[in-house]
């Protein structure tokens, strides 16, 4: 149907209307666009710019070199070690089993390190670096670097591991680091981001564990360019951490390293302490195991062999195990007699091999008996019968308080794992750790270190420097950090009267010089070096039994205890030889070796032995040289 003109013209007008208003639409939604990219691009810029760069630029942590531990001479124990390893990024390989194939014929790959590598690239980004080789020498990186074009994704890397030149020396004092496991992220409520830098290293235990803090020092930083799927493209710049604090520790190397030489094939362990500050010159467990095979993660052979060792090479016996200190804890229930007004030096006591308590029946080790004894005889010719009369005198209390005050039942607060704070028995304790009464015989047991009395090295090494001063001396390991000296106390006064301390140092000389003394075989007769101690034998077996009969296992520990020079002491020693049968026999040769080392401060002249022992001395150095370690000037060690 044909239109009219008047119908072209309103249908023309009321599109013209129509595109007026959708033109304004258009225009003003293209105004809002504009103003709001004017809005964000001037009044925002330095917002948006500063997220383009986060976006862009990844801050990543690099681990600060660990501080390094050294003797009292400057010898070092631990220190960094530059090393070689081999790493591959996943994605940058491509065949990851060829690559790794075509490695192995160039250098030789753990498989327990290279299984370890496996597993990591599972969980980690396909663009993370992963370590398949490490500590590897400069030969096999060579030989790495010429091959390179054959070896897609692998790349060689410089870094610091832990090198302990002692090797065991100081294993169970100084301890050892290893590579953060979750166990020890687990510690802590909210681990520092240091700890989640692959292959990080940190104390396990030890002087390592307990100033880690001071040893680990503070991360670096550096910011690096990364694309939109994280992979680093350049470093822009780096701010390097700050190198963990330099640890001096009191031990003497030389003296340690004599000392584990001189220990053998026994299991056993000695404390020397120095008398003036408490310093531990020497504190060794034997047999001992090289530091280094924890760096990296001991393998299940090397930890399973040292384990299963009946001679127990991974206990720190000389701070973490306690035993009965059998005789050697008969100075503190004469000191505890004396101070109650119970017994003086010159009264006398009968020992006819035995006691009755009650209905049981305490033997002396003397079967035949020692006759009438006084306290300085007890203690020279270690009367059992004597301190049990003595014991039921005065009574637990107050020989649990004596030994309380002589060091014994404290954890002592030095930088070593599991110490132990042996045990001080009481009658508060057995009813409530027992749920049973005190009895008399627990009393008797107690008054010769046996029963539940439980002392580490340690502990009667700090016994003895109390004896031996009257000072509540106190032990130190470390000397000193970042060349600071280290707190120590000369220890106040005991407040026991001097004359009892005097009396009981007099009996332990003669136990060492008298001739009816137990380690009278082992004295020293050079002028001003005598020593004063005390042997102890505890019981393994409750019953009458000789050592040689039974197996090692069964066998009683051997103990011995002194300070020299008797007439002005300056160190303290105690010896435990598990199994060791004897304290006369097994533990009192070694002590007096260990002493004279001390106090000479190299091999003795063998006019300081007896006569009788000097030819055999004289042998004994020759052997240990040999297998002592020769200590260069930088502090390391070849053996």
């Amino acid at each position: 149907m044909k239109r009219t003109p008047r119908e072209t013209t309103e249908s023309a007008r009321r599109v013209s209307r129509r595109g007026m208003i959708l033109g304004g639409l258009q225009l003003g939604f293209a105004g809002v666009l504009a103003a709001r990219m004017r809005y964000m691009q001037v009044e925002q810029a330095d917002e948006f710019r500063l997220l383009a760069e986060e976006n862009r630029i990844n801050i990543r942590l690099i681990p600060p070199a660990r501080g390094r531990l050294f003797d009292r001479e400057g010898r070092v124990i631990a220190e960094n070690e530059q090393t070689y390893r081999v790493v591959l990024v996943r994605e940058d390989a491509g065949d990851v089993d060829a690559v790794i194939a075509r490695l192995s014929q160039l250098i030789e790959l753990d498989e327990a390190d290279l299984n370890r590598a496996l597993a990591e690239m599972k969980r980690t980004a396909p663009f993370f670096p992963v370590t398949v080789a490490d500590r590897v020498s400069w030969e096999d990186i060579s030989r790495v670097a010429v091959n390179a074009p054959a070896l897609p994704g692998i790349t060689t890397e410089v870094g610091l591991s832990r090198y302990y030149p002692m090797k065991d020396l100081f294993a169970h004092a100084a301890g050892y680091v290893g590579p953060v496991s979750e166990r020890d992220l687990e510690r802590y409520e909210d681990p520092p981001p240091v700890l989640r830098i692959p292959r990080f290293q940190i104390g396990k235990v030890g002087v390592e564990a307990k100033l880690e803090h001071v040893l680990r020092g503070d991360a670096g930083a550096k910011r690096v360019e990364v694309n939109a799927v994280g992979r680093v493209m350049r470093e822009l710049d780096r701010q390097e951490g700050t190198a963990g604090g330099d640890v001096q520790l009191t031990v003497d190397s030389a003296l340690q390293d004599y000392i584990q030489a001189r220990l053998g094939e026994e299991s056993a362990s000695v404390v020397v302490m120095d008398l003036e500050k408490g310093d531990l010159l020497a504190i060794a467990s034997a047999p001992s195991y090289d530091a280094n095979k924890f760096v990296r993660g001991i393998s299940v052979a090397d930890y399973g062999e040292l384990r299963d060792n009946d001679h127990r090479p991974l206990a720190s016996k000389t701070v973490q195990d306690a035993y009965p200190p059998g005789s050697t804890f008969k100075m503190v229930t004469a000191l505890a007699g004396l101070e109650a007004g119970i017994i003086g030096p010159d009264e006398t006591v009968w020992c006819p091999g035995h006691m009755e308590v009650g209905s049981r029946r305490f033997h002396c080790w003397k079967r035949v008996g020692h006759g009438y004894m006084n306290l300085e005889q007890s203690l020279a010719q270690s009367c059992d019968v004597y301190y049990y009369d003595l014991a039921l005198k005065v009574g637990i209390e107050n020989i649990a308080a004596m030994s309380r005050r002589l060091g014994l039942g404290e954890a002592f607060d030095i930088e070593m794992s599991a110490v132990t704070a042996g045990l001080v028995p009481d009658k508060a304790w057995k009813l409530r750790e027992r749920g049973a009464g005190w009895v008399i015989g627990d009393t008797v047991n107690s008054s010769i270190g046996q029963g539940f009395v439980l002392t580490s090295p340690l502990q009667l090494a700090v016994m003895t420097a109390r004896l031996a001063t009257g000072r509540a001396i106190r032990p130190r390991l470390v000397k000193s950090i970042n060349g600071v000296e280290q707190p120590f106390t000369a220890g106040e006064p005991l407040g026991l009267n001097e004359n009892h301390l005097r009396w009981v140092r007099n009996a332990m000389y003669s136990v060492s010089n008298a001739r009816r003394g137990t380690a009278y075989g082992s004295r020293i007769i050079a002028e001003g070096k005598r020593m004063a101690g005390k042997t102890g034998t505890a019981q393994v077996l409750n019953r009458v039994v000789r050592n040689q009969d039974v197996p090692w296992e069964e066998r009683d520990h051997a103990l011995f205890v002194n300070y020299a020079p008797h007439d002005a002491p300056s160190i303290a020693v105690s010896v435990v030889v598990e199994h060791g049968g004897g304290g006369s026999l097994a533990a009192a040769p070694i002590a007096r070796d260990v002493t004279l080392q001390a106090l000479y401060g190299e091999d003795p002249p063998l006019d300081a032995y007896p006569r009788k022992d000097r030819e055999r001395i004289k042998a004994q150095q020759e052997r240990l040289a040999r297998e002592r370690r020769s200590t260069d000037a930088d502090g390391r060690t070849r053996a």
